[in-house]
């Protein structure tokens, strides 16, 4: 470790909780240097839906690179943009009937989120974006200026401008729709919020702690930014490419977003790739208005397009990810159940699920026991207080029963602890 602590920065975090030097991987498993195995339920913050190093990801990977095929190629045309392009076309978009133009805005998701923000402020010529309370977008100036977290936000060192945070849904403790909100200070001149541009928001709240927007919710925020005319944005960037069952999280609340970004599991392998996607009357950019030197990577192109290929030509993986979100919400509640004493809750949609601590300290605590037992897992929410659980989609039954029995027993070593502590 000794080289980590010389030369990399502090800013890192991962490694902090898990002091274990990463070697190899295959499918929801993850060795160490030392030849120690661990379950994955982390898998990569969501970037590896697919497990890691799928083999038919790798083979298309590793036969594009051997024939000296082009990697870097900005926005010039290359065949394994259009074969991508093709193929999103015709597995993501028309069986949805999406009518969506495709921008590359850069590598990572908070590209995406950069380019829409950008755009919604030039086709509506308005500044403000409304967002909402425990949202993550980005770590970039403008993604964080739509983030929730204080201590993130705080990292910008200048002000952060040109939003409004509104409350999330079930933010008030469901004693009214909360975008009702944000529908008084749209219709009260004397309200002091300026004429948004948009609306940006997860349908399920990842680094918030897995908070999920009812299906009603999010078609009556749509609705009101019809009605006064905002760009309404979807960030799929993690909950997108499956998570939540279909391919787009916001599938089966029946919503049609003006803007959606899509990163992390986009390339299916960990490659850096990310998407923006407009409605066609908003591609208003003119050539080069918003570019990036790493946004047309074409080994990304050739993982996703096999990612599309081999998981998206039909509702297998829907299917199979409803299937074991049902069981795995069973066994999260389970546990809960076993130990009242710790004020357990649950909460997720598909295979982003949380177990919420009354006392954040348990839910660091299970995380780190978790780790000492052979599986990764982090921790979410404005004070860390969700243990959150997003195993790669194809993880298998087995896998599964191991990692939950692993966390299963880490929840019990800490209600054991913390009942020894409240006796002494």
């Amino acid at each position: 470790m000794q080289v980590f602590d010389q030369v990399e920065s502090q800013v890192r975090s991962y490694c902090r909780n898990w002091p274990a030097v990463f070697t190899t991987a295959k499918g929801s498993r993850i060795t160490d240097e030392q030849g120690r195995s661990y379950v994955d339920f982390f898998a990569g913050a969501g970037s590896l839906n697919y497990g890691h190093n799928h083999p038919a990801l790798k083979e298309a990977l590793l036969a594009y690179l051997s024939e000296d095929n082009v990697v870097h190629t900005l926005d010039t045309y290359s065949a394994a943009k259009r074969s991508f392009l093709e193929s999103f076309r015709d597995l993501v978009l028309a069986p949805r009937n999406l009518d969506y133009k495709v921008q590359f805005p850069g590598p990572a998701g908070n590209n995406a989120v950069e380019a829409a923000l950008k755009l919604a402020r030039k086709y509506t010529g308005r500044e403000t974006v409304v967002s909402f309370t425990n949202g993550f977008h980005g770590m970039t100036l403008g993604a964080l200026a739509v983030t929730g977290n204080s201590m993130k936000r705080g990292g910008a060192g200048v002000p952060l401008n040109n939003a409004a945070t509104m409350p999330y849904d079930n933010y008030m403790d469901g004693r009214t729709p909360d975008f009702l909100w944000l529908r008084s200070l749209l219709e009260d001149p004397g309200s002091g919020l300026d004429r948004p541009a948009a609306v940006i928001v997860e349908t399920v709240q990842g680094e918030g702690g897995v908070n999920v927007a009812s299906d009603a919710w999010l078609r009556g925020l749509e609705q009101l930014c019809r009605e006064h005319g905002l760009l309404f944005i979807v960030d799929d960037i993690q909950m997108g490419c499956g998570r939540t069952g279909p391919f787009f999280s916001f599938e089966r609340a029946g919503i049609s977003p003006d803007i959606v970004t899509l990163s992390k599991s986009l390339s299916g392998m960990g490659l850096p790739f990310a998407l923006t996607l407009m409605k066609p009357h908003l591609d208003v950019w003119e050539p080069g208005e918003h570019n990036g030197t790493f946004r047309g990577f074409a080994p990304a192109f050739v993982t996703a397009q096999a990612a599309l290929e081999t998981f998206w030509r039909d509702d297998d993986l829907t299917a199979a990810v409803d299937d074991r979100a049902d069981w795995l919400d069973g066994e999260l509640r389970g546990i809960a159940e076993s130990h009242p004493e710790l004020g357990i809750a649950t909460r997720g949609r598909g295979l982003a699920r949380g177990l919420v601590f009354a006392d954040p300290a348990h839910a660091a605590q299970v995380c780190q026991e978790a780790f000492a037992n052979g599986l990764l897992m982090e921790t979410s929410g404005a004070e860390d207080e969700v243990v959150k659980f997003l195993p790669p989609l194809t993880t298998t039954r087995d896998e599964f029963e191991e990692g939950i029995g692993i966390a299963r027993e880490a929840v019990a070593a800490v209600a054991k602890e913390a009942e020894a502590r409240g006796a002494a």
